[in-house]
């Protein structure tokens, strides 16, 4: 277990709604919070503060916090039917722009609403009823702030802890990024972009993957491009089809079923719905981490997924009405290439009429519609 045993040095501290600041000593001293009400028989220190109100439209500080040190443990529920428009940013070391935004959803393999998708990996877990848990390690140099903004047309409650390590970091330290695409209909040709611009040194580490193919039939024979250092036209690592990428075989089809799976580094843990096959409406989320087998760049990535099913003569079907969202993590140092923000004004649009071969601002708009189908 990571030589669990051994006594570094380094001091744990945790942020919740019982501590908002992590300060040691100053858990559980709220006189006021949601939980009050239920409290006020008992007083101070009986389950006071438990959550926080998040109104729509507002933007809740998770966790505000001075380094150096690594957040090791992300606890969070809330309403599972707004998991897609709630909107999780990570800010390190004082930056104005996130390192990390991404729906709450996507970043805990659940982009689609339709019914809870369980997770049992390394860094995601996802326990009925809705606990939401990231193992994934975040180290900060300064500061670290995360933040999460309610768009979802609703109230709703949060509870939530942050667990971190205050310690020194190595000089070649990366940080935790993340970036989520949406395209729908993906258009063509049929690639999405799962992420480009990435500047710099550092390592992939994870694909969530959420789609809707919109076409009958088998629908995941488009390869995983991995573009470094320069690549053009051509990738140097380019997988073999999108069921091989995520850890699966032969259209993920047993026996004329697909069999959910969820591992420790990949899975196929969301089919929707399960009784069916090879249907155009269906949607399926799967994951793969790269933690064990990382994929390095020097100076620059780019990541590509090709949406391919089969039509007749044996020929491939380019899934032009594809609804594709994915989100990519990968650790760099800092800073980051700065992007355009999520458009948060469109997160509960059901869709704009931008053509297909529309570039530029449309092609970034499109790529981040119809997120509460």
């Amino acid at each position: 277990m990571r030589e669990i045993w051994r006594l570094d040095d380094g001091v744990t501290r945790s942020v919740s709604p019982e501590n908002f600041s992590g300060t040691k000593g100053a858990g559980g001293m709220a006189s006021e919070g949601t939980g009050a009400a239920a409290a006020r028989e008992l007083g101070r220190g009986w389950k006071v503060s438990p959550s926080i109100h998040l109104a729509e439209g507002d933007t809740a500080t998770l966790a505000d916090v001075e380094g150096p040190g690594v957040v090791q443990h992300i606890w969070l529920t809330t309403d599972r039917g707004s998991l897609r428009r709630l909107v999780l940013r990570m800010y390190w070391d004082g930056e104005a722009h996130p390192s990390v935004e991404v729906p709450l959803g996507d970043f805990f393999c659940n982009g689609w609403s339709d019914e809870l998708a369980l997770v049992n990996s390394e860094p995601i877990v996802v326990a009925p009823a809705g606990g939401l848990n990231s193992y994934w390690q975040m180290p900060f140099r300064g500061h670290a702030r995360i933040t999460l903004e309610n768009v979802s047309g609703h109230d709703v409650p949060v509870y939530y802890q942050v667990t971190y390590t205050q310690r020194e970091l190595p000089e070649r330290t990366g940080y935790l990024h993340a970036f989520w695409r949406r395209s729908n209909p993906l258009g063509h040709p049929a690639v999405h972009t799962i992420v480009d611009g990435v500047r710099g040194r550092g390592r992939y580490v994870g694909t969530y993957l959420a789609i809707e193919p919109g076409d009958a039939g088998w629908w995941g024979e488009g390869e995983l491009k991995f573009y470094l250092d320069g690549d053009d036209e051509f990738p140097t690592l380019c997988g073999t089809g999108t069921e091989d990428y995520f850890g699966g075989a032969w259209n993920f089809d047993l026996n004329g079923r697909y069999l959910p799976y969820s591992t420790a580094y990949l899975g196929l843990h969301q089919v929707l719905p399960r009784d069916r096959i090879y249907r155009p409406e269906q949607r399926f989320g799967m994951y793969r981490w790269h933690t064990p087998d990382p994929i390095y760049f020097e100076r620059d990535l780019r990541v590509t997924v090709q949406a391919l099913g089969w039509q007749s003569g044996g020929r491939y079907r380019p899934l032009n009405r594809a609804d594709i969202a994915t989100t990519a993590l990968w650790y760099q140092a800092e800073p980051h290439a700065l992007r355009d923000p999520l458009p948060t004004e469109h997160l509960a649009t059901t869709r704009l009429a931008v053509p297909p071969s529309a570039g530029g601002l449309g092609a970034r708009v499109r790529s981040l519609l119809r997120l509460n189908r």
